[in-house]
């Protein structure tokens, strides 16, 4: 499969931190895609810079063929985000904030999508609800459904289920297992490796800023080991696999 994100040497440096260094991977298309570090290890960095919410020191990236820093704008509208906070309009009601959505990505069946998201996450009793006033599980449902209404190619998720009960995360993780059987693309980060040694297909370890291993998730599991015990191994000696 073709790769539908790009990372070339990639790097981001706050003051004397080096919150990204030097990252080089790529993901293909049709894969769902882990990026796997321990808090404060560049996960969320690498996000915001692959969305073009913050621009690189150095390197360069590609998504959907757009490079990130020329065109942030072109990125954005094409594909899915949840970024690490779920931060919703506070003065907009939650059908209000999908409406909105729906007019910025010119989605023409947006009553239909509206309705069928508000069903399958359960919280169509929040629609007039202002997002201030959510709880934070139903902000992180609103902010999935704002992410996959437009049906993107490539979703960028930052710890897709933090915020849901165990009831819902089972329900969010086949949504995105069948999503990337159609074709389409997850790219996920989360510090929860049990939830990505079930549902990701492809992996990268961060650690201060640095790319320790990347691979496939049965290379780890055909080995005898568990993703957890593989990543523990890596981080505690900071050794690249």
């Amino acid at each position: 499969m073709s790769a539908i994100l790009e990372v070339h040497n990639l790097t981001k440096v706050y003051g004397e931190t080096r919150a990204v260094d030097e990252i080089t991977l790529s993901v293909k298309q049709g894969s769902l895609f882990g990026l796997l570090g321990p808090n404060g290890s560049g996960k969320s960095t690498m996000i915001k810079m692959l969305t073009g919410q913050i621009r690189p020191t150095a390197g360069s990236a590609t998504v959907l063929g757009l490079d990130v820093e020329k065109d942030p704008v072109g990125v954005r509208s094409q594909v899915g985000i949840i970024p690490e906070q779920e931060t919703p309009p506070s003065f907009l009601t939650a059908e209000e904030y999908l409406d909105f959505v729906g007019k910025v990505r010119a989605i023409p069946d947006i009553e239909e999508q509206k309705a069928w998201w508000f069903e399958f996450l359960e919280f169509g009793d929040k629609r007039t609800v202002l997002c201030k006033d959510l709880s934070r599980g139903t902000r992180q449902k609103l902010m999935f459904a704002q992410a996959f209404l437009h049906r993107p190619v490539l979703a960028l998720i930052d710890e897709p289920l933090i915020n849901f009960d165990p009831i819902m995360q089972e329900k969010v993780k086949d949504y995105l297992g069948a999503y990337v059987k159609e074709g389409n693309t997850v790219f996920i980060s989360t510090h929860i490796l049990e939830i990505a040694e079930e549902i990701c297909s492809d992996f990268a370890v961060l650690h201060t800023g640095k790319l320790l291993a990347t691979g496939g998730i049965s290379e780890v599991t055909e080995s005898g080991r568990h993703l957890g015990e593989y990543f523990l191994s890596l981080v505690r000696t900071g050794v690249h696999a």
